[in-house]
């Protein structure tokens, strides 16, 4: 791969809106290839002030204010990787669009907490793209370093949907998990999208209103698959050296009522039971496993 160094984070609306144009003349297919490209920003800067209002939103200001020495929930190094994955996902080189892309999946390994003020370098690429029942999916790697040691990384999926889909040996659907204890229900408002879009960045319109949304195919905006993620890793108090991982199943259209339940390393989201007491809709589903002791 070739590297290519940057001294600053890109802006992320000059990016959106070329993600948008740029969807209209890509077409996703079987067999593209990879950029052979990696990002890398030479220190990532936290904005205390953004910090804590993405902590407030997501459930991880319980243990007070945070500040730029305070250690990073475990989903906020992939925010500061967020403008290279798209810068990445908007190049020629990537030949799928931006616009319907959908997030299917992340794995987060920490080794470290990273506080505020550490400033990391992080690296992006395009691992690799690999086949998936409804299409292809492109693995995004984001890796967060220390005096060039791996502390932080992640594996996110991005599925591009399109037709001639080869699906994996086992089928490619994912197991869906029994149900687990409830322990919290959540009321999701209709601006929950609009404010997490203020502080992560993301202003995919599937996320901002029901106008937006319908020429996508959602009758209503959905939630952000990562605010759902973060406010489930917050709930499961996941800190240290670990391994989480959160797969999406459905979307959580806005506004909805959703309960997280959990028990020993798993957790889901999902709908309310049905009047039958059967468990509601799976949103999304994840586990956190401590990592052993290096």
């Amino acid at each position: 791969m070739t590297d290519t160094h940057l001294a600053t984070p890109p802006a992320l609306l000059p990016l959106l809106a070329k993600g948008g144009a740029t969807s209209l003349f890509k077409r996703a297919s079987a067999g593209a290839a990879p950029p052979a490209t990696r990002l890398v920003l030479s220190r990532a800067e936290v904005d205390p002030k953004a910090l804590r209002a993405y902590a407030e939103l997501c459930g991880f200001a319980a243990d007070g204010v945070p500040d730029e020495q305070s250690v990073l929930p475990v989903t906020y190094p992939h925010l500061l990787g967020f403008p290279l994955q798209l810068r990445l996902m908007t190049s020629a080189a990537f030949p799928f669009p931006l616009m319907g892309l959908v997030h299917t999946s992340i794995t987060i390994t920490q080794h470290r907490e990273l506080r505020g003020d550490d400033g990391p370098e992080l690296i992006v690429y395009v691992e690799e793209f690999r086949p998936h029942r409804r299409g292809t999916e492109a693995v995004v790697a984001t890796e967060a370093r220390l005096a060039g040691r791996t502390v932080w990384s992640s594996r996110s999926t991005y599925l591009a949907r399109h037709s001639g889909a080869t699906a994996p040996a086992d089928g490619g659907r994912p197991a869906e998990p029994p149900a687990l204890p409830a322990e919290d229900t959540w009321k999701l408002p209709a601006s929950l999208g609009r404010r997490y879009a203020a502080v992560a960045g993301d202003r995919n319109p599937i996320h901002l209103s029901a106008l937006t949304a319908k020429p996508f195919g959602f009758p209503r905006a959905i939630a952000h698959g990562m605010w759902t993620a973060a406010r489930a890793f917050a709930a499961h108090a996941v800190r240290g050296p670990v391994t989480a991982s959160a797969t999406f199943h459905a979307p959580v259209l806005l506004p909805s009522t959703v309960v997280y339940a959990s028990a020993g390393p798993d957790f889901t989201v999902r709908g309310p039971d049905r009047p039958d007491g059967t468990p509601g809709r799976l949103h999304v589903s994840g586990r956190a496993v401590p990592l052993p002791a290096e």
